[in-house]
C-alpha cells in the first residue's frame, strides 16, 4: 500500500528535466530540442551543460520533428519538447508520417498538457493528445504520475528505440511515489482490493489513492492501479484485476473519447466484460481558472471518484 500522508509537491515537468539529464550523462548521443521554450519544459540545465547537444528551433514544431527525424536517422537520440497542444496537434501529419511511419527513435516531450494548464485557458489545454498519439502505430504512450515517475520514465524512453510521446505536466503535485526503474508497457497496483478496481493515470492516480483510502472507511475495498504507459497497455494487469473486483472506474486527465477509459474498455470488452465507469472531460473544451478549481469543476477529484466506485459497483 502507498504511503500518500508524506509527499513533496513537485512539477512533473521538472522531472523531465531531470530525467533528460541524468539520461545525457549516461550517452553522448542525446540531444534535446525545443520550440522556444526551454525554461517551460526544463531544459536549462541540459542546455549549459551540453550546448552542442542542445538545438533551439524556435517556433517551428513542425521543423523541429523534421530535425528530430534526421538525428535519429543518423543514429541520434533525439528528445523534441514543447506544450502539449502544439508537439502533438499543430504537428500531427509530421508526427504520423516522418516519426511514427518512419519507426523512428523520436521522443517526443509534452509538457503542460491536460486541463491543468490552468488560466493559459481551453487554447492551451490540451485534452486529445494521449488519443492522437495512441493511434498511432509504431508509438509508445507514456503518462506518468508524478516528478519521480516522469524522471525514470524519461530515462527509460531514452533506453527505448522506438517513437515514445511522453507527457507531463505544469503545476506542482504530490511527489509520492519511489524512484525505481520504470518499465514500459507495465501497470503499477499501488493498493490492492476486492470491490472495485480504479485505472487512473497520470495526476488522477494520487486522487484515486486518496478516493480509495475515503471508501476503505465506509467498507469499500478498492483496487488501485496506475497505468503509466496508454500504449501498450498492461492488458493482463487490467483483465487480473477486474478478475479481481468485477467493476472498475477509470480515471484521466484527458478527454473521454480516446483516452486511457477507452483502452480498457477495449480491453474488457473483448476478454472480461465488466461494468466500467470513466471519469474525463466529457467533450467539452476546457476554461480558464485555477488547476484546482478546474479540476473539480470537470469532476476530476477525489469526490466524483467516490462516486464512480459506487456506481459501478452498483451495477456489478
Amino acid at each position: 500500500m502507498v504511503n500518500i500522508e508524506n509527499f513533496t509537491m513537485k512539477d512533473t515537468r521538472s522531472g523531465f528535466g531531470a530525467g533528460l539529464m541524468e539520461a545525457a550523462q549516461k550517452n553522448d548521443n542525446i540531444f534535446a530540442l525545443t520550440a522556444d521554450v526551454t525554461g517551460s519544459v526544463k531544459m536549462g540545465d541540459f542546455k549549459a551543460a551540453y550546448p552542442e547537444r542542445f538545438i533551439q528551433c524556435g517556433i517551428a514544431e513542425a521543423n523541429m520533428i523534421g530535425i528530430s527525424a534526421g538525428l535519429a536517422l543518423s543514429g541520434k537520440i533525439p528528445f523534441a519538447s514543447a506544450f502539449a497542444g502544439f508537439i502533438s496537434g499543430r504537428v500531427y501529419d509530421q508526427i504520423r508520417m516522418t516519426v511514427a511511419y518512419s519507426n523512428l527513435n523520436v521522443k517526443i516531450g509534452a509538457s503542460h498538457s491536460g486541463i491543468t494548464v490552468g488560466e493559459d485557458g481551453a487554447t492551451h489545454q490540451m485534452m486529445e493528445d494521449l488519443g492522437l498519439m495512441k493511434m498511432l502505430p509504431n508509438m509508445v504512450v507514456i503518462n506518468p504520475c508524478d516528478y519521480n515517475q516522469t524522471k525514470m520514465a524519461t530515462i527509460a524512453a531514452a533506453e527505448y528505440n522506438g517513437p515514445v510521446y511522453l507527457r507531463f505536466g505544469r503545476p506542482s503535485v504530490p511527489n509520492f511515489t519511489e524512484e525505481k526503474p520504470f518499465i514500459i508497457g507495465k501497470a503499477d497496483v499501488m493498493q490492492e482490493g476486492s470491490d472495485v478496481t480504479i485505472f487512473a493515470t497520470g495526476h488522477l492516480v494520487f486522487p484515486a489513492l486518496q478516493a480509495a483510502n475515503a471508501l476503505k472507511e465506509q467498507g469499500i475495498s478498492v483496487e488501485v492501479v496506475n497505468i503509466a504507459t496508454i500504449k501498450p497497455l498492461d492488458t493482463e494487469a487490467v483483465i487480473a484485476s477486474v478478475k479481481k473486483t468485477g467493476c472498475a472506474v477509470t480515471a484521466e486527465e484527458h478527454f473521454l473519447n480516446g483516452g486511457l477509459g477507452d483502452s480498457i474498455c477495449q480491453c474488457l470488452s473483448r476478454n472480461l466484460p465488466a461494468p466500467v465507469e470513466m471519469i474525463g472531460v466529457d467533450d467539452h473544451f476546457g476554461e480558464s481558472g485555477t488547476p484546482d478549481e478546474l479540476m473539480a469543476h470537470f469532476g476530476l477529484d477525489k469526490e466524483h471518484i467516490m462516486e464512480a466506485c459506487k456506481k459501478a459497483i452498483s451495477r456489478k
